[in-house]
C-alpha cells in the first residue's frame, strides 16, 4: 500500500533550534530516506518552499479568488512529504516515527487512494 507522509513544521520551533541542529537533522533524514529508498519503502520525497511563496485559489459561484500564501493561516505548515510503500498503516507509522520532524511540528500519515479503482468506478 502507498501512504503519503506529510511533514508539518512550526516556524517558531524551527527557528528556535540551536545553530547547526537543522543541518544535522536534515542530513540524518536524507541518509535515512536514501536507505528506505534502497529498500523500496520511500518512493519519492520533496521539501516545499515556505508558505509565503504559495498562491491559493478557490472558486465559488463561478468566481475565482486568488490569494497569496496558503489557504488558511496556521501555526504549522506543510513543509514536505514522502511517498512511502508499507504493508499497512501501522508499518507506515513505524517508518514515519524514524523521522525527527514531529519534534518541531507534526507528521501526518494518510493512505493514498488507488486512482485506477476510482477510474473504473466512475468510468473514466
Amino acid at each position: 500500500m502507498k501512504f503519503l507522509m506529510m511533514v508539518y513544521v512550526d516556524d517558531a520551533l524551527l527557528q528556535a533550534l540551536p545553530e547547526g541542529e537543522f543541518d544535522t537533522l536534515m542530513r540524518g533524514c536524507l541518509t535515512h530516506a536514501d536507505e528506505l529508498r534502497a529498500e523500496g519503502c520511500v518512493l519519492d520525497s520533496q521539501q516545499l518552499e515556505p508558505p509565503a511563496t504559495a498562491r491559493s485559489f478557490r472558486v465559488r459561484q463561478q468566481r475565482t479568488t486568488v490569494f497569496d500564501g496558503p489557504f488558511a493561516e496556521t501555526k504549522e505548515y506543510l513543509a514536505g512529504f514522502n511517498l512511502i510503500e508499507a504493508d499497512d498503516l501501522d508499518h507506515a507509522m513505524r517508518i514515519a516515527r524514524a523521522f525527527p520532524w514531529a519534534r518541531i511540528g507534526a507528521i501526518e500519515v494518510r493512505p493514498v487512494r488507488d486512482m485506477d479503482v476510482v477510474r473504473r468506478r466512475v468510468g473514466a
